[in-house]
Order: C-alpha cells, then structure tokens, then sequence
C-alpha cells in the first residue's frame, strides 16, 4: 500500500513518525561525516529537499533527539553499526534564514537577531546550570532583537561556547537558506549594509569559533567570496557543478521509477519525465524535482508545481530589465535553442544587471537552466557550459512568467497580439499605447547606463517580451542578419506553406490569412531636442527596411512580397507610434 505523500512537511521526525512518503537519503550523514570538512556549503535551487536534510541531521546528532534511533531503524544509516553510537550525541545549533525576507536593512537586521533571541530562550536552562559567571549571565541576557552589532555578531560564537561547556561536547551548526536575506537585499538596494553584518556574523560563527564541531550552510547561490566570505578560506563549496553529494538532493531516476510503482503509475514514467527531469548535479543526470514529484504523487495530474511555488522574483526582475540580448537568448531558450556561457558559479550579485553571464549563472544555480556540457579553455581555464532550459515545467514558468510581466493590462495586450495578427493597425496603434502608457515605468526604460546609450534596446526588449505568447505560430527572431543589415524582430508563420482550405471565407478567414503572413518589425527612438517627431520615426524606420532589404531572409524561404508586413515602431518615452 502506498504511503500517505505529506505536502510541505519540513520536520524529518514528523514525516518518519507518519509514515508519509520519504525518498532515504540518511547515507548522507556518512558520506558528510566522514569528508571531515569543517564548513560546508551546499547550493541547491529551492524545493530540493535541503530544509528535510537538514531537520534529518538535527534528528540525527542532536542531543535534543537522544535515545530516537527508532526514527532510523529502517534506513540506510542504521545499516552503519558504528554509526549507532553517533545519534542524539551532539549540541546542534538549528536555524534557517528562509523566511528573512524584508524590505529594509533595519528591519532583517532585526529580524534575525529575534531568531537568534529566540535560540537563546531555547537553551535557558544554562542561566541555572551553574556555568555561567555574573558577566556571563548578563551577557547572556543581553541578547535581544535590539543588540548592538559587536553583540549580534558574536552571538552564535557565545552560544556555542556554553552549550559546549554545559554537554562537553563541540557543537554542530546547521544554518539553512544563508542566502535568503542576500537576495533581498540586492533587490531593495541594502546590499553593502547588509554584506557588512552577515560578514561580521559568519566569521565569528564559523572562523574564529574554538568551540565548533562541523557546520554546514545551505542555499540557493554561492555568494561571491569577496561578499561575505572573505575570512571563510576553510570553507567546502559544494555547487550544482560539483561530483560531491550529487545525488543527495532531489530524486534519481531510479528512485522516481519506484515511486511511481508505489502509487501504480509507473506508466506515467515518460510523461514525468519530460516534465520534472532535466536537473544535473556534478556527473549525476536525470535528476528530478522531489517538489513537483511528491505532488504530483498526491494529485495525479502533471502541472508546474515547482516553478509556482519557487522564488522568482529576482529572476524575473534581472530579465524584465536586461538588454535585448539577454531577451533575445530567453526567446532562444524558449524554443528549444541552446546558449553557451562562461559560468562563474559564484555569484557577484553586483554585476547582476551589468554582466550577462551573472545573469546566467544565477538561473543555473536556481534550477532553471542545466548544464549540457561543459569545456575549460586550456589557457584561461574557465569554463565554458552549454545551457538550456531544464524542463518543461520550467518552460511553462517562463512563458507565465513574461504574461505575468503585462498582467496589469492583459486586456490591451491581448488585444494588441490580435490586433497585429489581423494587421488592423488602427487598434495596434491605440492598445500599444494604452500598454506603454502602463508598464514602462515599472520596466525601467532607460535607467540604466546602457539604455540611455542605447534606449533602442529597452523598447526591443519590451516588445519581444509582448510577442512572446506567439512562438506557437511564428518562428520569432530578433537581431538576425538579413540583406545589408540587422532587422529587429522578423515574425515567420509556421503555417506560411499551407494552402488556404477549400470553404473558409469571411472575417475569420481573413484573420487566418492574415496570420500567415511574415512580419518585419524595425524600432526608432526619436529625439524631441532634435525635433523629430514620432511620424518621422516611423518612416525612418520603414524606410530602413527597405533601404536594407530586411525580407531577403523571408524571400529566400519563398514567403512572396504581399506576404510579408513591414511596421515601424517609434518610440519617445512613453509615446510610441506604429506605422
């Protein structure tokens, strides 16, 4: 009989306790224990089992779940008789910086010096224990959600020392989602503040500690070294590119394939498959998100569960605001494409929105892309990956993610896309208008250094990011080469060979045939200091077209002349007119 799937439980002891479906992975605690690496930091992308991990090592060493063996009897570990006499025999500091998701640096500042406040009134006891000298015990209850940063930043060093003194033991740290409050803090622009004090903490807690065992730290990204981790030169770094605990988080083909035969759906195995496998770990392919399979599990239906539940936000800012380029490769991925990178897997959250390739090395550290293959270049020795998207799931967030973007106006964007199919430019016109008079604000035309340069890019990048719901029917590139030049955006019809059927007439037989035609797109930003206005821009850019014969690609591939549509798009802030 199959097992109960328990949805978004993060307690080891409760899932083992209930007998809900756990996929073993207690061998683990071996493979780690015996590494001897004092600090290890983990990387995975969110839902892949490193909050379960984790609460299964605090099961499994702290002294808080002495005499629990039973929560192992079944499992691979218990199968270690040496390794018997390890549970339950270890202080173990637990804390996870998950929900560290403020706005402000004051506010996480404060925030996580409550979570440790409140690690203190765990352990309360050793103010009674008799350890502890006056000085200590003041110190001790010093500690509070206000504590000054001298205080704050050695807190975890100071706990560590009295749990020692009082079990006689060193302690373990386990320090999970490190990275959380990183991610926010670049997003509402408290970086450096923040970078400050989680450095302070973390070479207290994990450096400058005599009273530490082993730690270990998960999250999403390797923060750059620089960062946060400048004193931390002991630290493992075990990333998705790295052979070591490979197949430790998410489920192996292998261990999908008895899932599924649990539930009797082994029958399902191709379809889940091609919706939740794609993820590589060092050598190990074919692993699956356990997220997306416990639930599809539970509810028999195959949908995007990981990527709605997954973070985002960031990802989908950095590509809301990136250059064309950065869009263009998206459309790319979208469609099947390949990109090929130099990856630098640790992450410099300040180059994010001036170095593509950061860009990319966060969407392959959250999951979203994977590694194909990898090649060093014998000289500089960095590594070049071929990437692309991980799955469909993954696909599907995309494509939700960019009709997210013109959610606040998804009626005039709806309308737009069938204004341009019908070729009514009227409409066209008038729905795009109503749409950038909305949204270009919040895509932040022109802001950044290169779009000032270059304001094209911006208005490129938003109009793909509209056009992209449409690669069901077009073949959709941008700044490709054709006649003399670059175009901007050509739209090809998948349906442009088919001969019209005998007995469709009428409007909607018109839209059809007008859905078979190729469309060339070419963008002008017009400069009201130089007094052009939007009508010259449109036939500036028209007149581009042809001056550089832009439908020799489309001509080639035997689409006729009065098959293809040529606009101009001119833009001036948040006026734009098509032509």
């Amino acid at each position: 009989m199959a097992r109960t799937v328990g949805i978004g439980i993060q307690s080891f002891g409760k899932i083992i306790e209930n007998n809900c479906f756990y996929v073993d992975k207690t061998a683990f605690i071996k493979e780690w224990w015996e590494s001897y690496d004092d600090v290890t930091l983990i990387t995975r992308p969110r839902r892949f089992g490193k909050t379960l991990t984790m609460s299964m090592l605090d099961h499994f060493f702290s002294v808080d779940y002495a005499g629990r063996g039973d929560l192992f009897g079944n499992l691979a570990i218990w199968k270690e008789e040496k390794y018997r006499g390890l549970q339950g025999s270890y202080p173990v500091i637990f804390l996870s910086f998950a929900d560290i998701k403020e706005i402000s640096f004051s506010d996480t500042r404060k925030k996580i010096c409550h979570l440790i406040n409140s690690l203190y009134n765990k352990y309360d006891f050793l103010l009674e224990s008799g350890l502890l000298n006056e000085d200590e015990k003041q110190e001790y209850r010093a500690i509070s959600a206000e504590m000054e940063d001298y205080l704050a930043s050695k807190s975890l060093n100071i706990l560590s020392e009295y749990l020692s003194r009082y079990y006689g033991k060193k302690v373990i740290i386990l320090l999970d989602e490190y990275d959380t409050p990183m991610q926010e803090a670049y997003i509402y622009g408290y970086w450096e503040e923040m970078a400050a004090f989680i450095r302070s903490l973390f070479n207290s807690t994990f450096k400058t500690n005599p009273y530490l065992e082993r730690a270990i730290m998960t999250g999403v990204t390797r923060i750059s070294k620089e960062s946060i981790f400048s004193d931390l030169n002991h630290l493992e770094v075990v990333t998705s590119t790295i052979q070591k605990y490979e197949d430790v988080f998410g489920f192996t083909e292998e261990e999908v394939y008895a899932s599924l035969e649990e539930f009797s759906r082994e029958e399902e195995m191709r379809s889940v498959k091609y919706w939740y496998d794609g993820f590589v770990f060092g050598k190990q392919s074919d692993i699956y998100n356990p997220w997306s399979i416990i639930n599809y599990l539970d509810k028999g239906q195959l949908r995007p569960y990981w990527a709605n539940t997954s973070s985002n936000g960031l990802v989908g800012t950095l590509i809301r605001q990136s250059v064309p380029e950065v869009k263009r490769i998206m459309e790319n991925l979208l469609t099947g494409g390949k990109l090929y990178a130099q990856i630098d897997e640790q992450v410099v959250f300040t180059q994010l929105d001036q170095d593509e390739n950061a860009i990319w090395s966060l969407l392959l550290a959250s999951g979203y892309l994977k590694a194909e293959s990898c090649v060093q270049n014998e000289e500089s020795g960095e590594y070049e990956y071929e990437l692309s998207l991980t799955n469909n799931e993954v696909r599907l967030m995309f494509e939700r993610l960019i009709r997210g973007w013109f959610g606040r106006c998804a009626g005039d964007y709806n309308q737009f896309v069938r204004a341009l199919l019908a070729g009514n430019l009227e409409d066209m016109n008038g729905y795009m208008s109503d749409i950038a008079c909305e949204l270009f604000s919040s895509f932040d035309g022109g802001t950044k250094p290169s779009e000032r340069t270059h304001p094209e890019r911006f208005y490129h990048g938003f109009v793909l990011g509209l056009l992209v719901e449409l690669k069901d029917r077009y073949v959709l590139t941008s700044n490709g080469e054709s006649g003399y030049g670059r175009y901007d955006i050509i739209l090809e019809p998948k349906t442009a060979g088919i001969k019209e059927m005998p007995g469709h007439s009428g409007r909607n037989a018109a839209i059809n045939n007008r859905e078979r035609d190729a469309i060339i797109i070419e963008f002008k930003v017009v400069n009201s200091r130089k007094k052009e206005s939007l009508e010259e821009g449109v036939e500036s850019a028209l007149a581009q077209i042809e001056k550089m014969q832009y439908e020799t690609i489309l001509r080639k591939k035997g689409i006729p002349a009065e098959r293809i549509r040529k606009y101009g798009f001119a833009f001036e802030g948040k006026q734009v007119l098509i032509g």
